[in-house]
């Protein structure tokens, strides 16, 4: 049975949660509870990486479970999920909605997931490694966005690497954009083919660029293959590998706002949130500017989702834990300027 706790978002003491043992964060008397934008959404757990969604005026949050093992790297098991009807309200907590023990074909561990709903069916998109150690995405499906979500046999045919994000368009078709480096492997795929060994890009070479395909009205298959979708500097060229500040390492999101396609993507090692602009969600997308700042940690990887007539950003960092591999999510607000550009965020104005 799923246990249903609610948090306070003013974030003074910890609140019990099954499956939670020696990865409870520490107290959390020190901060603030106005603060609550920038704050720790949650306290009981440990996680990372968050989608955002709406389902019936409810704000719902998909992570990563970050628990700890022995060798001090993620323990990404399963997954939970939080929601709130108000900004700032109290926060309910679901989980866990699902194992990586529950999925037929996956071997050790679940990567960061994203959740959509079609007509009355939510679906969960996730990644992870198939049993030759290969990241391929997966899909699950629950009558309800708090789950538990029973997880299809097989993996999307045709997909790999990480970091789903699902986008519906306002004709109502849905599309999959994806891709990571590194631990991502997109650095393996040459086509449809996976390779033995990484094949990165020379410096002046373009960038691994992010996939994506329409999904046919079932949810679970591909229109058509994962195509590239061309990144683009302010100049109209392709941003190019050695270009660290604004080449694409993971973390992919797309949204939408007076008709315009806004991509937004990790920079991987320099841990920075760029992001980029179309009129058509294929591409290409010319960049536009620095969506985040470097958060502290490692790893970055972000949400944006309209709630409640406002925007957000939803992003995670170590302010807690101090340790990479134990993250926490937060949110701020994010701010579409009259023409169209995104004001940049610093993370580190709420702390």
């Amino acid at each position: 049975m799923i246990k249903r706790t609610l948090l306070s978002v003013s974030l003074i003491g910890l609140v019990s949660c099954d499956r939670a043992t020696e990865d409870v964060p520490p107290s959390t008397s020190d901060i603030k509870d106005s603060d609550y934008i920038s704050a720790p959404l949650i306290t009981d757990i440990y996680a990372g990486a968050p989608s955002a969604r709406v389902f019936d005026g409810r704000l719902y949050v998909y992570p990563t479970h970050d628990g700890e093992e022995a060798s001090g790297k993620p323990e990404h098991v399963d997954y939970h999920v939080f929601s709130m009807s108000a900004v700032g309200g109290d926060i309910r907590h679901d989980g866990p909605i699902m194992h990586v023990g529950d999925v037929p074909w996956a071997r050790d561990r679940l990567g960061a997931p994203d959740a959509i709903e079609r007509d009355g069916t939510f679906y969960l998109y996730f990644p992870a490694e198939d049993d030759r150690g290969v990241f391929r995405i997966g899909v699950a499906t629950a009558d309800d966005p708090a789950g538990p979500f029973q997880p299809r046999p097989e993996p999307i045919a045709g997909s790999y690497s990480v970091d789903p994000c699902i986008f519906e368009d306002d004709d109502g078709s849905y599309y999959l954009y994806l891709g990571g480096i590194g631990d991502g492997q997109l650095q393996r795929w040459l086509g449809d083919s996976y390779l033995a060994a990484d094949n990165y890009p020379q410096p002046r070479s373009p960038t691994l660029m992010p996939r994506m395909a329409k999904l046919n009205p079932d949810m679970v298959s591909l229109e058509h293959p994962l195509t590239e979708i061309a990144l683009q500097d302010d100049t109209g060229n392709l941003v190019n590998f050695g270009d660290t500040e604004r080449r694409f390492g993971g973390g992919t999101w797309v949204h939408k706002y007076h008709n315009t396609y806004y991509l937004s993507w990790s920079t991987g090692d320099t841990n920075l949130i760029q992001y980029a602009t179309s009129n058509n969600p294929y591409g290409p997308f010319r960049w536009q500017g620095k969506l985040v700042e470097a958060v502290t940690g490692n790893t970055t990887q972000h949400a944006i989702t309209e709630f409640n007539g406002k925007w957000y950003l939803f992003y995670h960092d170590i302010g807690l834990s101090g340790q990479d591999h134990l993250r926490s999510p937060k949110m701020t607000e994010l701010v579409h300027r009259a023409d169209g550009s995104i004001a940049t965020i610093d993370t580190f104005l709420g702390d």
